[in-house]
């Protein structure tokens, strides 16, 4: 076994010349009232690492160019189409309007568990939540589903940025792109 070097590496991915010929993987990221700039960059790199559609900064989320958020995503906020929207209701509505099923990452008394999210519920769009308060209620009752991370610790959730990269390469493998 050999480390593989970055030239390696680069050689098998795209550019941000070639990435508009990439498929995407159809799911849209809605991020609201994420209050750590860090938390931030390291979502935008996870959705590069996925080839996601479009994330959406919502509500105080902090937005590029701050350098904290730009330090953690280390570029990606190149390669990720991102737009910011103060109000998540409004993209939510456009969103529904074409088709979109709204997914909150949060435990509610109709969650799911993560890995149970079927292809059939594409295209979608993954609700992520304030670190301390999660998905507000008004966002859930525009939801169509809740899906979590079951937990066997003493703590009853992960890191927002850790939760998201489980989920959304879960959605990368149960739609098989």
């Amino acid at each position: 076994m050999r480390k593989l070097t970055h030239d390696e590496i680069a050689k098998s991915r795209s550019t941000l010349e070639t990435l508009h010929k990439v498929r995407k993987l159809p799911v849209y990221v809605l991020l609201n009232s994420i209050r750590s700039n860090y938390n931030v960059g390291s979502i935008f790199r996870t959705s590069d690492g996925a080839m996601i559609e479009k994330l959406y900064l919502c509500g105080y989320t902090s937005c590029p160019p701050k350098k904290e958020v730009l330090k953690t995503a280390l570029g990606s906020t190149e390669s990720v189409r991102w737009e910011y929207v103060k109000d998540a209701k409004a993209v939510i509505s456009q969103l529904k309007s074409k088709g979109v099923q709204i997914c909150a990452l949060e435990l509610t008394d109709k969650s799911i568990p993560y890995h149970q999210i079927k292809s059939d519920d594409l295209p979608i769009c993954l609700l992520i939540g304030n670190e301390i308060t999660g998905v507000s209620q008004e966002l859930l009752d525009l939801c169509d589903k809740s899906i979590e991370i079951p937990q066997y610790g003493i703590k009853q959730s992960l890191n927002v940025a850790v939760a998201y990269g489980v989920a959304i390469f879960e959605f990368r493998k149960i739609f098989n792109l």
